[in-house]
């Protein structure tokens, strides 16, 4: 392999990083940045990712990464790879899961809850306003519309567009700067820049380096790089073609309305092109949903 550090967007190489007992003062310093000193995370203790629904039928939630600190404070972490249509809807029915289970049985339960915060570490944008077009980090509460005041401050979401990040290694200001940089860059580097010669960055440096790994690790980190680049491309070519599709349908009816159809219909038909090969690949019914939009019923079906 040409590189020397992990590449970030890999399920294998984030969960190497920040997933592990063992390595959690780096997934604490990270969410600690993320939450601009709001408060300080002093410790973590990692939980089952995989939630069921209330039945049987209801569809169950799969995080990244889901974490609890001392304080009963909830954190999801997803890594989303590729665009998706309804991410903002995934984001926001996933923290639904963090907040049901602290219900407690009985009369005594007053509805009190712990802080839940949702993180998505993107490698797309959803944000193309010319405005925003440097804005790499959102965080978002509910608000009062009024008076633009938070009413609510335990339901937070923090979303990190990483393609936006532009600064080079001699432009990083600030500890948030640096994080962003690698994720964005570690897999790129074949060196620890002068400017992230910090313990924190220095330990994260040498659990990266793919030269460390045993044989085992090596494997497993291949079958993810190829496994991510797969998909990106499969994934940017289906929204490419979607959209170019669509357009050309659209054009043929010669209404506004034709063209959103023919986009929606030709989209459609490229979801399920991209679900049906990736069932015969072997991937589970929640992993072809999760980059596709289509339903479980409409994926079981193929």
């Amino acid at each position: 392999m040409s590189e020397r550090y992990i590449n970030l967007f890999t399920d294998f190489g984030f969960k190497k990083i920040f997933g592990e007992e063992v390595n959690k003062d780096l997934m604490i310093d990270f969410l600690n940045e993320l939450l601009k000193g709001k408060e300080e995370i002093k410790d973590l203790t990692y939980l089952k990712n995989e939630h069921a629904g209330q039945s049987e039928i209801d569809r169950k939630a799969v995080f990244d990464l889901y974490c609890e600190n001392e304080k009963g404070e909830k954190f999801i972490v997803e890594v989303q790879r590729v665009k998706q249509k309804f991410f903002k809807d995934r984001s926001l029915y996933y923290s639904t899961f963090a907040i049901q289970e602290q219900a407690l049985r009985g009369k005594e339960w007053q509805y009190e809850l712990k802080g839940v915060y949702t993180i998505g570490i993107m490698d797309f944008t959803f944000d193309e306003r010319k405005e925003y077009a440097d804005k790499v980090s959102h965080h978002v509460q509910l608000m009062e519309t009024e008076t633009l005041e938070v009413f609510y401050d335990k339901l937070t979401f923090i979303f990190l567009e990483i393609p936006k990040f532009s600064k080079s290694v001699d432009e990083l200001a600030s500890h948030h700067d640096k994080w962003m940089f690698l994720l964005k860059n570690l897999h790129r580097l074949d060196r620890v820049p002068e400017r992230l010669q910090e313990r924190i960055f220095l330990r994260l440096f040498e659990l990266a380096e793919i030269a460390r790994f045993d044989k085992k690790e090596r494997v497993a980190y291949e079958d993810s790089l190829k496994d991510y680049r797969d998909l990106k491309s499969s994934m940017d070519t289906y929204f490419e073609e979607g959209y170019e599709d669509g357009f050309e349908q659209g054009i043929e009816q010669g209404i506004e309305q034709g063209i959103e159809q023919g986009k929606e219909q030709g989209a459609y038909q490229k979801a399920l092109t991209m679900a049906k090969a990736m069932k015969e690949d072997g991937q589970s019914i929640e992993v072809i949903a999760k980059y596709t939009s289509l339903s479980q019923s409409e994926i079981e079906a193929l």
